[in-house]
């Protein structure tokens, strides 16, 4: 009988980084003074809050979350994430997550971040920790190339990421029973792909997935401590 191919599959925020990437982003277009502060800052707390209690509406929040960008323009705003990575991210950044990680690919596994954070946010994250596999939310681009405000197909949301990962699956002529997937995420935003995953691991966990790993007897990592 074949072995099944191993994957491990990573949310980002508060997972394999102590923060949310998406809202530091917002708040560092604030300290760029890209965005009024007062009523970004409203908005952008709104739409955190709405995440977290798992009430966000993704397709909103993707075009509040890239109007700097796009106002911007592509120059201005991929010199801007450069800035980003050095002031906020890379501060997050472990030697545990890095770890980790690392431990998975050494043990020829193959690695993915999969994010409902934006694919321009997460990118240059994802190539920190040697991923080239992201599953994020994909922006669409207008004919200059340029981001639109809208998304792409399917966003790797709540459900979503189960979808996209089937269909990042199908592209390699694999499907679910043909894997055995850890996945490692802190959310109870994420547990419909906790639920296929072979190896559910809640990472660094809020309350309610602590609860509920707890109860079934799923694995849970406090990867920046307790």
């Amino acid at each position: 009988m074949t072995a099944r191919k191993k994957i491990a599959l990573f949310d980002l925020d508060h997972t394999l980084i102590p923060l949310d990437s998406d809202y530091e982003w917002g708040e560092f277009t604030i300290a760029e003074g890209w965005c009024d502060s007062t009523e970004f800052k409203r908005r952008n707390t709104e739409f955190f809050e709405q995440y977290r209690a798992g009430t966000l509406n993704i397709n909103e929040y993707v075009r509040f979350a890239t109007q700097a960008i796009r106002e911007k323009g592509e120059a201005e705003a991929l010199a801007g994430h450069g800035r980003f990575m050095k002031a906020v991210v890379g501060k997050g950044i472990t030697q545990q997550a890095l770890e980790l990680v690392k431990g998975h690919q050494d043990a020829g596994e193959e690695v993915v971040i999969v994010t409902a954070t934006n694919e321009f946010v997460t990118r240059p994250i994802a190539s920190v920790f040697g991923v080239k596999d992201l599953i994020a939310v994909e922006l669409e681009r207008d004919d200059s190339g340029w981001f639109t405000g809208d998304i792409k197909g399917i966003p790797s949301f709540r459900e979503g990421k189960v979808t996209r990962v089937e269909a990042w699956l199908a592209e390699r002529g694999l499907g679910w029973n043909d894997v055995e997937t850890t996945f490692y995420t802190d959310s109870m935003n994420d547990l419909a792909l906790l639920e296929k995953a072979t190896h559910p691991v809640a990472t660094n966990p809020d309350e309610r997935l602590r609860a509920l790993a707890t109860k079934r007897g799923w694995r849970i990592l406090d990867l920046f401590g307790a």
